[in-house]
């Protein structure tokens, strides 16, 4: 059978096979085995190019040793996989969605992201995440000491797994001061934030850092946030849209992620250069 198109369905369906059987610790050569094909074909869905009829799928989930949930989750991926619907953006409704997300990113080749007034993902150190995660409690329910720390362990996985990516090329982040200032009223988090920051960038070439300042005029993402990313010749780029609470909001018509990355383009227009920011950062950094 040949490479079917790659869609997003499929690449989410891929992706998330593939972690699957890196965490049960079998290879590729295993999968197909288990299947009765050849490992050819393991790789094409893999890479989001094809897809598996619902038994080869079952031999692979219980290879994988998959936990009932997300066998149920998994088998709804590959429904959609097999049965894409037209639209213009497609809304990631099933459990643990943030996970995909992690997926995605671990394997692009670059990133561009921009959030307007928090400290983006990729940037945030461990007492960050520790004072956000804990600000959630009393509005989500299962906000107690163990589930944040769980929490904060895997935000903090997720940053290694993307920025150790051997597929990453090149990540470029817009900070927004709104998102500095919002941490003066703490020095020790504050300090401890930007320390991380400028930490990321004498440790990681690929990484760019820009300060969005106060007061920037005609900013075309001033009401939201959100992050492409690309996969050079391994497929289109996909745009993620942030939401405050909600399913994940994905985009991969090209006039879409077209669009957000020539807003992301006049972000960067907006903002001071990488080396300005960097001096900014460390200007910010002496004077707490």
């Amino acid at each position: 059978m040949g490479r079917a198109r790659q869609t997003f369905e499929r690449r989410q369906l891929g992706l998330t096979l593939r972690r699957l059987r890196e965490q049960a610790g079998k290879s590729q050569h295993a999968a197909a085995q288990a299947i009765g094909k050849a490992r050819s074909r393991v790789v094409q869905v893999e890479d989001g190019e094809g897809t598996l009829p619902p038994e080869s799928l079952d031999r692979l989930l219980d290879l994988y040793s998959v936990e009932p949930q997300e066998r149920k989750t998994v088998r709804a991926l590959a429904t959609s996989a097999r049965k894409r619907q037209k639209r213009r953006a497609y809304v990631d409704s099933l459990p643990d969605a943030y996970q995909r997300f992690a997926d995605l990113e671990s394997h692009a080749s670059d990133i561009r992201a921009f959030e307007p007034s928090i400290v983006p993902g990729l940037l945030q150190s461990p007492s960050y995440l520790r004072s956000v995660i804990s600000s959630w409690g009393g509005i989500f329910t299962n906000s107690a000491p163990a589930e944040i720390e769980q929490r904060i362990d895997y935000r903090m996985d997720r940053q290694s797994r993307t920025l150790h990516s051997d597929h990453l090329s090149g990540i470029d982040i817009v900070l927004a001061e709104h998102a500095i200032l919002d941490m003066k009223s703490d020095d020790s988090l504050f300090q401890d934030q930007l320390e991380h920051v400028l930490s990321l960038l004498d440790h990681r070439e690929s990484l760019t850092v820009r300060v969005l300042p106060v007061g920037a005029v005609s900013n075309p993402a001033c009401g939201g946030g959100f992050t492409i990313f690309g996969f050079g010749d391994r497929g289109s780029p996909i745009a993620f849209s942030s939401v405050v609470h909600g399913p994940s909001v994905y985009l991969d018509d090209a006039e879409d992620v077209g669009v957000l990355t020539r807003i992301f383009d006049r972000v960067c227009e907006l903002t001071l250069t990488p080396g300005e920011s960097r001096a900014f950062l460390e200007r910010a950094l002496k004077e707490v």
